[in-house]
């Protein structure tokens, strides 16, 4: 067999991990790059520079200030602790919340460039047709910005499949739980496995450019169109 059953597993998990976190922040991240893009507010830029901290910060920093926030002495800790809930590190729902954090800005950014490339004379046509914002946003913006919409989904989900720092700090090494392709391959080259870390590599490396290529193609699609 070409991948052992490890690695399909955590290849599975990686893949399961990466659209959950995509999803998410499609629901959180739009919010948060239309007010970046529409916003005069002198809280833009604190708030910009936050949503891009995880761009030059080490993983390994952030995944360990979640761990703390996380762990059971940390805010969220003492929070899930009285609400009944499991401890969060070392687990899935963990790992999403990590990944939320670390790719953030890989679907805030694009989106709110995607939105400041509209302009204002669209959204005040439909203003003087009496849209109210919500539709104005749902029947203007967001069909104006369905490339950017495509681009901050594609590379969101492609860096949280590419994680590490963040995954290890928070997820730990659980085979089924925490244990995704990335870590994976860790594993097998600390064994001194390398045929089976060539395989996974060699897998990943194939999704990372097929998904590379179809982001490119289509923005020179779009911009031929």
């Amino acid at each position: 067999m070409f991948l052992a059953d490890s690695d399909i597993q955590a290849i599975w998990l990686t893949v399961k991990l990466a659209s959950l976190v995509t999803l998410i922040l499609l629901v959180a991240g739009t919010p948060i790059a239309w007010w970046l893009a529409r916003t005069r507010s002198r809280l833009k830029g604190p708030i910009g520079a936050v949503v891009a901290l995880p761009l030059v910060l080490p993983p390994s920093v952030l995944g360990f200030y979640l761990l703390l926030a996380m762990g059971p002495n940390g805010p969220v800790g003492m929070l899930t602790r009285e609400l009944g809930i499991s401890a969060l590190p070392f687990t899935f729902q963990g790992l999403v919340i990590a990944s939320v954090f670390y790719s953030l800005p890989f679907m805030v950014q694009p989106l709110q460039n995607a939105f400041e490339a509209i302009g204002d004379r669209p959204l005040e046509v439909a203003a003087t047709l009496r849209s109210s914002p919500l539709d104005t946003f749902f029947t203007v913006a967001v069909p104006l910005a369905r490339s950017g919409f495509l681009s901050a989904s594609v590379l969101t989900f492609a860096h949280t499949v590419g994680e590490f720092g963040v995954v290890l700090m928070i997820g730990g090494n659980i085979p089924g739980v925490s244990r995704v392709a990335s870590v994976q391959i860790y594993d097998h080259v600390e064994a001194l496995e390398y045929v089976q870390a060539h395989r996974l590599s060699a897998v990943m490396l194939i999704f990372s450019f097929l998904v590379l290529l179809a982001l490119y193609s289509r923005r020179a699609t779009a911009k031929k169109g």
